[in-house]
């Protein structure tokens, strides 16, 4: 089962992707600035009990970190000491964290991560060709434990094989785009992008359609609840040396 944690929510764009960030558009129909970053009420939950005294989130589960967010975003420099400890002393519990801003990821990194916290993994956004080549170079060469890629959303086709081949990512995910003005995805982009995983024996993930998918030149407008069964539906999935 799968937790969500949100030490803070707010962010700015910093790349194709943010485009139509569901973040920015959910939060203007609430009348919120999203550009605020502020730490979270419920800041400290993954160190929270209940009455009989047991973890709200229990061991054994994984928890994606910072879906409203980005967690290396700057403002939340002053808070993210703090956050790594509490995410330190739950050794078993499986952290995701989640960035587009992978030029901050060693400076803002915990002064005893050492090689990394076994039980942390990160992953990077890279959604077009453009980001791939411009991130993934600093990235994978990163001291973190488990590494894996978002191509998400998917922009355009992408040729990420060379560093794919260095057996420094653990894991490829793959999703086209939902909500308004979502720009389309191919099943050809994903394919290909398969492929490569296959060659390299790097697992891989087409998790969701989006909303405005491409099939041999057909359109399909797929309603937000159905793209990530049409994904799987689509045979793309593929288990590499990495098995999460």
């Amino acid at each position: 089962m799968r937790y969500m944690y949100s030490p803070w929510h707010g962010c700015h764009k910093v790349s194709e992707a943010c485009k139509n960030c569901y973040v920015f558009s959910f939060d203007k129909k609430r009348g919120i600035d999203s550009e605020i970053v502020k730490k979270n009420s419920d800041f400290n939950l993954i160190i929270k009990k209940d009455r009989q005294g047991n973890f709200k989130v229990p061991d054994g589960v994984e928890v994606a970190v910072c879906l409203t967010s980005d967690f290396f975003v700057s403002e939340a420099d002053a808070w993210r000491d703090e956050a790594w400890q509490m995410i330190k002393s739950r050794p078993n519990v499986k952290f995701v964290i989640f960035t587009k801003r992978y030029n901050r990821i060693k400076e803002c990194l915990p002064h005893d991560w050492g090689k990394a916290y076994d039980h942390v993994a990160i992953n990077l956004t890279a959604e077009n060709q453009k980001r791939i080549d411009e991130r993934l170079p600093v990235f994978i060469e990163l001291p973190i434990k488990t590494k894996g890629i978002l191509v998400s959303p998917c922009l355009e086709k992408v040729d990420m094989e060379k560093y794919l081949k260095t057996g420094k990512i653990d894991y490829v995910y793959a999703s086209g785009e939902n909500y308004d003005g979502a720009r389309e995805l191919d099943y050809d982009w994903v394919k290909d992008l398969s492929e490569q995983c296959k060659r390299t024996n790097t697992s891989f993930s087409f998790y969701d359609t989006g909303s405005n998918f491409v099939k041999d030149g057909k359109r399909y407008f797929i309603p937000h609840s159905k793209g990530k069964v049409q994904a799987k539906k689509a045979g793309l999935d593929y288990v590499g040396r990495f098995k999460n």
